[in-house]
């Protein structure tokens, strides 16, 4: 089978992509990448190959308004006139949420979009819009395979005890539960680890970007994450919240200070990093800052990751192997120094020098625990998923 995958992660005025060429032996290789932001205002397309060198911009212009078939649309017409060769013969969808129904990828077909758009009330940040992608995707290429791949199916191994909430069981019956987040990237990670840290069985995964989250997994499965309901709970993130006491927002809202609109808003818009600091929700501008409110904010995000590693490595009965991935994790040496200094209890010994360089294995020769800095790839694990579910000719 010869062609091309379209990898797509639909936001609420944003479609990020990747295009992916798919030879007879079935390998994926990376053909591009890019995105069209700010749909509903200033709408502009970018694009860029394999190695991040441009490759074309658009604009639609100030005041004008596109929605997510337009722009979904204007992708393929895009990636098929200007990568000529082969057709795109499938597309590869990241949505958030699969409920219990889906602890795997799936092609997607009406049932299945009905079925998630019933979990958007769950998750109101990022499902919705990932659904409305996957619908626009439909209408415009009806003809074209789609497969869904969640965030949430990775952590489906958890047991049982993990996954359930302390509530009522007619509560619980509606879907509160543990659902957990950033699924594709630890997949992706637990497939990679074995080429790094063969003998590695107790594992902690640090996903460090905007949004911040742990995996504990045994024998690459997972077993606890510190997401729970939806994108909000765990580490404070670049503008979420993370964990917040519930009689914290029982009292705002008894005091009329909120109401369930503009409490919302602020948990996921105005909290986090950002409203530590008061001025940034971005690692980059908080780890160089003197403002004290700033370095607050880092030793807020690396308290609350000491405390979750310490959890997970109490659930897990010991710990082989930490490892960083995504933005903060990949590219922060002080973020992984001050965390990996915590952790010294545990037998972590950093390797100074090979933290500042990025280098894959961070740690001393002579620590307890290896740890790791190990990209992760999203994309492509969507476009590994989306061509195993796909018809050959």
């Amino acid at each position: 089978m010869r062609g091309k995958i379209v990898v797509f992660n639909s936001g609420s005025t944003s479609v990020k992509f990747a295009a992916y060429a798919v030879d007879r032996a079935g390998s994926l290789s990376l053909l591009c990448r890019g995105r069209v932001d700010s749909m509903q205002g200033d709408p502009h397309f970018v694009v860029n190959d394999a190695t991040g060198k441009p490759l074309e911009a658009h604009e639609w212009g100030d005041g004008h308004t596109i929605d997510h078939k337009a722009a979904l649309n204007f992708i393929i017409t895009w990636i098929e006139a200007n990568l000529t060769g082969t057709a795109v013969i499938a597309a590869g969808h990241r949505i958030l949420l699969g409920g219990s129904r889906f602890s795997g990828p799936v092609r997607i077909n009406a049932d299945v979009l009905a079925y998630l758009d019933d979990l958007v009330a769950m998750e109101p940040s990022h499902q919705p819009f990932n659904v409305v992608g996957a619908r626009a995707f439909a209408e415009a290429f009806p003809g074209l395979p789609q497969v869904a791949c969640f965030d949430s199916s990775f952590h489906r191994t958890m047991p049982e005890i993990a996954q359930t909430c302390a509530l009522p069981a007619d509560i619980r019956d509606t879907g509160a539960r543990h659902w957990g987040n950033h699924g594709i990237s630890y997949e992706y990670i637990s497939r990679q680890l074995p080429n790094f840290a063969p003998s590695a069985h107790r594992v902690i995964v640090v996903h460090l970007g905007g949004g911040a989250s742990l995996c504990a997994m045994l024998d690459g499965r997972s077993v606890e994450t510190s997401m729970g309901f939806g994108a909000l709970s765990g580490l404070p993130m670049a503008t979420r919240s993370g964990d917040i006491p519930a009689s914290v927002l029982f009292y705002l809202l008894r005091r009329k200070l909120v109401d369930d609109v503009s409490l919302e808003k602020m948990l996921y818009e105005r909290s986090g990093l950002l409203g530590l600091s008061g001025f940034s929700g971005d690692m980059r501008v908080l780890q160089v800052s003197t403002d004290p409110r700033a370095v607050a904010a880092v030793e807020q995000f690396v308290y609350a990751m000491t405390k979750y590693v310490g959890a997970y490595a109490a659930v897990l009965g010991g710990l082989d192997a930490l490892v960083f991935t995504a933005g903060i994790g990949e590219h922060s040496a002080p973020v992984r120094a001050a965390l990996c200094a915590k952790l010294s209890w545990l037998g972590v010994k950093l390797d100074e020098q090979a933290n500042l360089t990025h280098c894959p294995r961070i740690s001393a020769a002579d620590s307890a625990v290896s740890v790791w800095v190990i990209p992760t790839n999203e994309e492509l694990m969507i476009a590994q998923h989306t061509l195993d579910l796909t018809p050959t000719e």
